[in-house]
């Protein structure tokens, strides 16, 4: 196969700036010069000889590359492109959505040089360059025509002398050529994408110096999924990676001046959903970040639905917690709410002796009790799925899985901190370190681990409060009986006690006092608030405090938070303990023995 760029390929680019279909293309190859990274593609310079333009290979085309298909100084088919106008620049730019191979790296750059015969052009290269072509323009001159009078149409105007009164889908699919979502940039003047909603958040009002308004987001795909729309006059933007939820270079937003029309004669189904499953022992590096997490595992536990109120506006909403494991051994509480609670969260807690795989899509990773998955509006759950991770999921669970003893992710990840976990082993650090940096916290929370002992408890501290026992939040005694709740606005017969107390913890750099809620208090005393309030009513004093003097000099794993807080006009810092856990001696032993290579290295 001869290894020839094309004649001209480059002219007809610039010619053809959006073909419409990629079908109708001539053969378009070029060679590849200058290739280099830049972010998750790749830029080069196409040529064909004579002309070159500035070029861009797609992030779908990345790997070619890597793999050293695509190469510098290579050639390349291109079988779909876009070519822009950079806005800044008198260039063009050409984004190149699909090519392949044709050949590896040539000798040097392809030239071509230019003799005259007769009436003709002819095309050579040079003759140390290993190419075969050889390319006859049967031309007598070029004839320079007077520009011709343009009118200037609106869109509207030009498709509705075309094609009169057709549907709006069916206007916009024979006089536009539809772009693929990947070929998107914001350097793009006219475009139109065929796209079909994938995910679709709630209206959300806003208000600012411009006035008021409602927003939403939307997931679009363009093959796959759900119903189809024609969109185009949308703005393009580089997308900020700390908001995004989707595998896309680009964000795009739609306003007042866009246009959106269904196209209804495309056929609508039940998209299947795509994941992008994260082992249960990594969730680690996630905790507290913006990214979402697909994950996927065997159902163990489904709770009763709970009403919670939410503080910001006093509304009540359902949540109910479902625990699940993997082939990692670990398991992790995921909490779900509103619909997902009450829908999926009851047909899972039906079928919980069943042990079903559940795939849930879009999860946010908190560090409650270590590391906790809670599910948003958009998230998507997936009762036993029929996909390969599934299958393998399960198998394992029926043949040695349930079987096999599991711990919850939050009571210490592996040891090892080149993974990057936020366990109870990757950012340990002394009393001292904290204490001896009273900045720690200042900007926002800062969160490390400690190993210590809980040295002491005060025994005559206000250690709980009366609690309602809907929303937990604080009750007052109501006129004539019973108690009042000011976020459930009603009076209730009963409330419960709920931990709130500080302890003082050491370990061998010194000692600091830490504020301590409920679930972790309950850990550390061993009762609830309600069982040692009742232990010190009935038998006294001496049994209460022998009580809380058990529960010191035992040695715990703590994940704390750092903030800063004022006191009597005195700028204090406080260390809270957000989840607790007991010395696992193995996993322990390992932290240390790897700490003290550490040490013999640096030496």
């Amino acid at each position: 196969m001869a290894k020839a760029v094309s004649p001209d390929a480059i002219s007809f680019v610039l010619a053809n700036p959006c073909p419409d279909s990629s079908s109708d293309l001539p053969e378009i190859i070029v060679q590849v010069l200058d290739l280099k990274p830049t972010g998750n593609k790749y830029m080069f310079m196409a040529s064909d000889g004579k002309m070159k333009v500035r070029a861009l290979l797609q992030s779908a085309l990345s790997s070619e590359v890597t793999s050293g298909n695509i190469q510098n100084l290579g050639l390349i088919r291109v079988l779909d492109y876009t070519l822009n106008d950079i806005p800044t620049k008198n260039e063009k730019f050409l984004i190149v959505s699909k090519c392949e191979a044709v050949s590896p790296a040539l000798e040097a750059e392809y030239k071509a040089e230019v003799k005259t015969e007769g009436s003709g052009i002819v095309l050579k290269p040079k003759q140390d360059m290993d190419i075969e072509s050889e390319v006859k323009i049967e031309a007598k001159g070029i004839v320079l025509k007077p520009k011709e009078e343009v009118v200037a149409k609106s869109a509207a105007q030009i498709v509705h002398e075309q094609h009169g009164n057709m549907a709006p889908a069916a206007r916009m699919a024979m006089t536009r050529r539809i772009h693929p979502l990947v070929s998107l940039n914001p350097y793009q003047g006219i475009w139109t994408i065929k796209v079909r909603v994938t995910s679709k958040g709630n209206m959300r009002t806003y208000k600012n110096a411009r006035g008021e308004g409602c927003v939403f987001n939307v997931e679009l795909t363009d093959e796959d999924m759900g119903k189809v729309y024609y969109i185009s006059k949308g703005t393009l933007k580089v997308a900020n990676k700390q908001f995004k939820t989707v595998q896309n270079d680009y964000e795009m937003t739609l306003n007042e001046n866009s246009e959106v029309e269904e196209a209804r004669n495309e056929a609508t189904f039940i998209p299947e959903t795509k994941f992008n499953f994260v082992p249960i022992d990594e969730l680690g590096p996630y905790v507290n970040g913006r990214e979402l997490v697909d994950v996927i595992g065997v159902l163990q536990s489904v709770s009763p639905t709970m009403s919670i109120r939410r503080k910001s506006n006093n509304e009540t909403i359902p949540k109910r917690d479902i625990t699940i494991a993997d082939e990692t051994k670990k398991t992790v509480v995921v909490s779900l709410w509103n619909d997902l609670a009450t829908s999926i969260g009851q047909e899972l807690l039906d079928m919980a002796d069943k042990s079903p795989v559940v795939a849930i899509k879009s999860l946010k990773v908190g560090d409650f009790q270590g590391v906790s998955l809670s599910a948003l509006s958009k998230s998507i759950v997936v009762v036993n799925p029929d996909t390969p991770e599934a299958k393998k999921l399960k198998s394992w669970y029926d043949s040695e899985g349930k079987d096999t003893a599991l711990a919850a992710i939050g009571s210490g990840l592996s040891p090892s901190t080149q993974s990057g976990t936020r366990s109870m082993y990757s950012d340990r650090v002394s009393l001292a370190h904290i204490t001896s940096n009273p900045s720690l916290g200042e900007d926002k929370p800062v969160f490390f681990c400690i190993k210590a002992y809980i040295s002491y408890i005060k025994p005559d501290q206000a250690m709980w409060y009366r609690a309602c026992k809907t929303c937990n939040k604080k009750v007052t005694e109501a006129v004539g009986s019973g108690y009042w709740c000011e976020g459930c606005q009603k009076n209730e017969d009963n409330c419960s006690l709920r931990y709130i107390m500080a302890v003082k913890v050491s370990d061998a750099s010194g000692e600091a006092y830490l504020s301590v809620f409920n679930e972790q208090a309950e850990k550390i005393i061993g009762c609830s608030a309600d069982e040692l309030n009742e232990l010190k009513s009935q038998d006294g004093d001496s049994a209460y405090q022998a009580k809380l003097k058990e529960a010191t000099w035992v040695p715990h794993l703590f994940r704390v938070s750092v903030t800063p807080h004022e006191y009597n006009n005195e700028k204090k810092q406080r260390i809270t303990i957000r989840a607790i856990s007991p010395i696992d001696y193995a996993t322990e032993s390992k932290y240390l023995i790897e700490e003290i290579s550490k040490m013999r290295v640096s030496k």
